[in-house]
């Protein structure tokens, strides 16, 4: 019967059809089983499947976008990331790496502490991967300064611990035998200073620079502005066409043609945090002061304001003074770490490995350490001296407030220094805003707080003076420890004639921050020390400033003539009348005066401050209202919008920030004035028949020399290199195994080292098997010294051969064994001519053996006989 059938298999979900008639429970048991038995079983297989489906897909899953996993990394460069603590990359390593590893010239900027050293080192491990002995140098690092260098190589051995690249450091102030041992081992990345590179490679001609595929300038702005031209392009004029160039540092101009020498190929160009320069986490505090202050308001700082427990970096213009300071705190109780450019490399480096280790608090230091330098648990920055340059500013405070922390920077500020200040913050684009005075702060203090408290909040800077009553009783103790202590009294003189020169080789502010800064209004307390002096107090100081405000309405004439008058009624009014007359001449200018100063001519002011001079009218004596006849939309100015940030940025020597400005538009073939022709003399070099125009800020150095990183110019000598291979016995080669001369066919697809049998960028490349076995190839120094020990050899032979007498036509030198006798193998027919009688005589003379002759002195044995008569020799 069909309707005692089981329901098809293409509708499974369905039940059953009811059966019409009578079944057996045998026939309903096998319709139930067939009807279950096909549904199961794909359900089982399904469901293993699905589970095997989920895991491929979970190792199959692409890693999460933006990470270190995304960027292709190989396992060991990754596993040093990972062990360094990085999890997520910083925005400029987000945007930088990529194009890095990409094999792309990259120009890139971002503030100080967003990670920009492990931007360009990660992808230069990942790049080289493994070690090349035979490769030679194949990334090359320059830093503008020794600590920086220090710092970069600890952070590659930090990153590359799980790979086998050898690292080496080239800086000045250490030894150069231990640097050639370095180089001698081949290393794969160098990280160098350019003065010492380029010493080094005046005094070894053997070392190549061919084989470097990745170079880079950290802090690039630095090293193009500090004098450092002339050695960057001797070390570029040795690198490959085909290197890979990376630009890095915290201030990049956004036009790269001052890095020109820099041999960019179609660069990328990355600028990050152009409008926040310096951390947001950063407070900043600007106190105004005289000079003789400053030392006061320091020890005061230290002292009171800044906690025990914080580390404080304290930034000044010369030795001198970090010599100075560091006394001073010596016989205050204070312990202070100190660095600067001239003092010993050994002896900095622990300076700072104990301010590191925070066994001291204090760091006292020039501008050497403004760049690179990362002292994570850094909590101040003190600037004892304002900076000259916006940018060197940004560096400074760039120390604190690093990767997320938090930090205070504390900048003295003096009258001379207001026109700096203006243009730090046109170079920030932040409103600069002075402190209440006391007077205001009285008429409504909790007013004045809440408008100070949302200033801050909004981002505005606040200058503001020090308290005169804490100056004057530091400057008191500070006295006394100076009179006690014959180190700093020997050490005032010193430093005042450096603050001297200082003062006149900085920059110059621009002229329109020193017009403004004499319009600035008085400022009052600055809002840090609102909690440190007393209602009272405040109110004694503003009875100071209005006592120091104060102007009598008489003369001292006129007080004199009051006076006499009421002393006598016959006293003389001379002086009353000269007075008199006198207020009767200037009474309206002085007027006048009142009025503009009192701010009646505020409005008028305010609508003619942007206007220029030839835009004002007046017609008949009177003053008409002022029209611009801009066209606002189509209006081209001769001065850019953003014209006061790229000028703080930028690399040549003169930063001002309008004067020099169209210098670079002037041609002048021929000046005829006496100033212009001496300024083309200095911008002019003659050099091989031609005259050579310098590059802003370059110097012309002697023949020969070499300038260092101190300065100095000395005289490239390789007898420091020739000395130290016949002490150690080993040389620096050119790169390669088979000793070839640096590699200079570049065939494509290959490097231009010696060693040409591994592709280029390390793509690919296996691990070499025995790489440390010595090569039995001999390179050009040992195949030239087996030609010299062999030549040494048979020049030996023949001094032997010349004592046996196997040579009886050369003059013997060396004695015979017997003292006296004929000489018969003496065959010279000279000798023979001249040959006297035979004789003896008691005279002194040198001879070698008896014979007789002419004894002329020749040899060096002893003999009798007259030296120039007869006798034996």
């Amino acid at each position: 019967d069909p309707n005692h059938l089981p329901s098809p298999p293409r509708r499974p979900r369905l039940p059953p059809m009811a059966p019409t008639g009578k079944s057996s429970p045998a026939t309903d048991a096998a319709a139930s089983t067939a009807d279950r038995k096909p549904w199961r079983r794909p359900q089982m297989k399904s469901k293993a499947a699905g589970k095997k489906k989920a895991a491929q897909a979970a190792h199959n899953k692409k890693p999460k976008s933006g990470g270190f996993e995304s960027m292709g990394l190989c396992e060991e460069v990754y596993r040093g990331v990972r062990h360094k603590g990085y999890r997520v990359p910083t925005p400029i390593q987000r945007k930088a790496m990529p194009l890095i590893l990409a094999g792309l010239d990259v120009a890139a900027m971002a503030r100080t502490g967003s990670g920009k050293t492990a931007a360009f080192l990660v992808p230069m491990l990942q790049r080289l991967r493994h070690r090349d002995p035979g490769a030679g140098i194949r990334a090359l690092i320059l830093s503008p300064t020794r600590d920086l260098a220090t710092q970069t190589l600890k952070f590659t051995h930090q990153l590359g611990k799980f790979t086998d690249l050898k690292t080496g450091l080239i800086v000045g102030g250490g030894s150069m035998e231990s640097q050639f041992e370095v180089l001698a081992d081949n290393p794969d990345i160098v990280i160098a200073t350019p003065g010492r590179f380029v010493h080094i490679l005046s005094m070894v001609d053997d070392l190549s620079l061919r084989s470097v595929e990745y170079v880079v300038f950290d802090e690039a702005d630095s090293l193009f502005s500090l004098g450092f031209a002339e050695q960057l392009h001797k070390i570029l004029h040795k690198l490959s066409d085909t290197r890979q160039t990376l630009l890095f540092s915290a201030t990049m101009p956004k036009a790269l043609a001052e890095f020109a020498k820099a041999g960019l190929r179609d660069p990328q160009v990355i600028r990050l945090d152009l409008d926040k320069k310096i951390s947001p986490d950063l407070k900043l505090a600007f106190f105004t002061l005289r000079q003789e202050e400053k030392l006061a308001a320091l020890l005061y700082l230290v002292r009171e304001h800044i906690s025990s427990e914080e580390q404080t970096m304290i930034f000044v213009s010369t030795k001198y003074h970090v010599e100075f300071l560091n006394i001073l705190f010596r016989e205050e109780g204070l312990e202070a770490s100190l660095s600067y450019g001239a003092m010993d490399q050994e002896a900095r480096t622990i300076h700072i490995s104990r301010f590191r280790a925070r066994k001291t608090m204090l760091l006292i230091v020039t501008d050497v350490a403004a760049r690179g330098l990362d002292i994570p648990l850094l909590d101040n920055v003190v600037n004892w001296d304002f900076p000259a340059k916006p940018k060197l500013f940004v560096h400074r405070v760039g120390r604190v407030a690093r990767q997320g922390r938090t930090g205070t920077a504390f900048t003295f500020v003096t009258s001379e220094d207001m026109p700096f200040l203006l243009d730090l913050h046109l170079f920030l684009s932040k409103p600069l805003r002075p402190a209440p005075t006391e007077d205001e702060l009285l008429k409504d203090m909790d007013g004045m707080n809440l408008k100070i408290d949302q200033s801050l909040a909004d981002g505005e800077t606040i200058y503001g003076r020090f308290p005169q009553t804490i100056l004057d009783l530091c400057s008191d103790g500070v006295k006394e420890v100076i009179s006690g202590c014959t180190d700093l009294i020997a050490l005032e003189k010193p430093c005042a004639n450096a603050f001297r020169l200082y003062l006149k080789t900085r920059a110059m502010p621009s002229k329109e921050s020193v017009r403004r800064a004499k319009d600035l209004p008085r400022e009052g307390l600055h809002p840090i020390f609102r909690d440190v002096l007393r209602p009272d107090e405040i109110s004694a100081i503003a009875f100071s400033d209005r006592l120091k405000s104060f102007r009598p309405k008489q003369t001292i004439l006129e007080a004199e003539g009051e006076a006499a008058r009421s002393r006598s009624s016959k006293g003389s009014s001379q002086w009353l009348d000269v007075m008199k007359k006198k207020r009767e001449v200037h009474e309206g200018i002085i007027n006048l005066v009142h009025q503009k100063n009192s701010g009646d001519l505020a409005t008028k002011e305010e609508e003619t401050e942007n206007i220029s001079n030839w835009e004002k009218k007046e017609v008949c004596g009177k003053k008409r209202k002022s029209q611009s006849f801009r066209d606002e939309d189509h209006y081209i100015s001769s001065v850019p919008q953003n014209q006061h940030s790229e000028a703080g940025l930028s690399v040549k020597g003169n930063e001002g920030f309008v004067q020099d400005r169209l210098d670079a538009a002037v041609l002048d073939l021929v000046d005829d004035e006496t100033s212009g022709m001496q300024a083309q003399k200095t911008r002019y070099h003659w050099m091989k028949n031609k005259f050579v125009k310098l590059n802003n800020g370059d110097r012309v150095t002697s023949t020969g020399k070499i300038k260092t990183e101190s300065s100095a110019k000395l005289k490239a000598s390789k007898d420091i290199y020739k000395k130290w291979q016949q002490k150690s016995h080993r040389a620096i080669s050119s790169g390669g195994n088979d000793g070839a001369e640096g590699g200079t066919s570049t065939p494509a697809g290959y490097q231009r080292g010696g060693n040409r049998r591994y592709p280029a960028a390390g793509r690919g490349r296996s691990s070499i098997p025995n790489a440390d076995v010595p090569s039995e190839i001999r390179n050009p120094q040992q195949m030239r010294k087996g030609r010299q020990e062999k030549a040494m050899q048979d020049l030996r032979w023949n001094d032997k051969s010349a004592k046996d007498g196997k040579f009886p036509g050369k003059f013997q030198k060396n004695r015979r064994p017997n003292g006296s006798g004929r000489d018969d193998k003496f065959q010279d027919s000279r000798s023979q001519k001249n040959r006297r009688p035979e004789g003896k005589g008691k005279g002194k003379g040198k001879g070698k053996g008896g014979g007789k002759g002419n004894a002329k002195g020749f040899g060096k044995g002893k003999g009798k006989g007259n030296p120039k008569g007869r006798g034996a020799r």
